[in-house]
């Protein structure tokens, strides 16, 4: 008779408080036991844009060791999955090494998150490089010409790769309905995961509307909300010259409101949210 292993697990909500407005995450929060091929299994049935499977730290100043797969593979980093998983972690009542900080080890190296009397937490931009990138399809593939002209197009690549479109307002960003086949081409040949439209929104509010555009397996999927790349904009806008601390509000297009906040400290640059737990048990191996 083989026997079935019970892993404490959680689904939660990031980047918001709300149930049902920010990005989803699974969490798997004792995953020595299982290979890499129960983990990609694991994050195929969930059917999430990120499973995270947590395993004791490597690295002596780190509090805990994640790894993070998508339903195609696994990646070294990922923001909201990275939020996420400190939140089960913390709501589990793991117990930090360093008060008010909980430090993650993964596949770009260590990464802190900063926890806030009110239970907000920020996760330190990792370094970022940043390559102007030119091409005809853009236009094309966004179905718009609504282009902030001012600002280039630019690949960062933060060990995950996304492509920032200046847009000229907030609506041009949430006018776009991407021609999937064109835009499935243009992320191929710029070698990265998605694309991210960016616009000002000066709303009293938020200072920016993003989307995260994505092709996988032939289809469009639209990522709610995406820490990744939002840390890939803040890093984008300090090169500009753009240090002032903002919120961006993402998601607005497919009936979610995911809200993400950017402070820029001596210390790093801080990619800030809330978190959620929905769904909190056992799965069952």
């Amino acid at each position: 008779m083989v026997m079935a292993n019970k892993l404490p697990f959680k689904q939660v909500d990031v980047f918001s408080n709300t149930a049902f407005c920010g990005n989803p995450l699974a969490v798997i929060l004792a995953a020595s036991e299982l290979s890499d091929a129960q983990m990609q299994a694991i994050a195929r049935w969930t059917h999430l844009s990120e499973t995270t499977f947590v395993l004791p730290p490597q690295h002596p100043d780190a509090d805990y060791r994640v790894r993070i797969f998508t339903i195609e593979g696994e990646l070294p980093f990922a923001g909201h999955p990275t939020l996420g998983t400190a939140h089960a972690l913390l709501e589990a009542g793991h117990q930090v090494k360093t008060p008010g900080r909980i430090v993650q080890e993964c596949g770009v190296g260590l990464v802190p998150v900063t926890i806030a009397a009110n239970g907000d937490l920020a996760f330190s931009a990792p370094e970022a490089t940043l390559t102007g990138w030119e091409h005809p399809g853009i236009a094309a593939a966004l179905n718009s010409e609504a282009f902030d002209m001012q600002q280039a197009v630019t690949i960062v690549d933060m060990g995950i790769r996304w492509l920032l479109v200046p847009m000229a307002s907030a609506q041009a960003v949430l006018d776009i309905v991407p021609d999937v086949p064109r835009l499935a081409q243009l992320l191929q040949d710029a070698g990265v995961n998605g694309l991210m439209p960016f616009g000002p929104a000066n709303d009293g509010q938020v200072q920016y509307e993003v989307r995260g555009l994505l092709v996988e397996q032939g289809a469009l999927t639209e990522d709610p909300v995406t820490g990744s790349a939002n840390a890939c904009l803040a890093r984008y806008l300090a090169v500009q010259g753009r240090p002032h601390d903002y919120l961006a509000r993402q998601g607005s297009a497919i009936q979610r409101n995911g809200l993400v906040s950017v402070h820029y400290r001596d210390d790093g640059i801080w990619i800030g949210g809330k978190a959620v737990t929905l769904i909190d048990g056992t799965l069952t191996v």
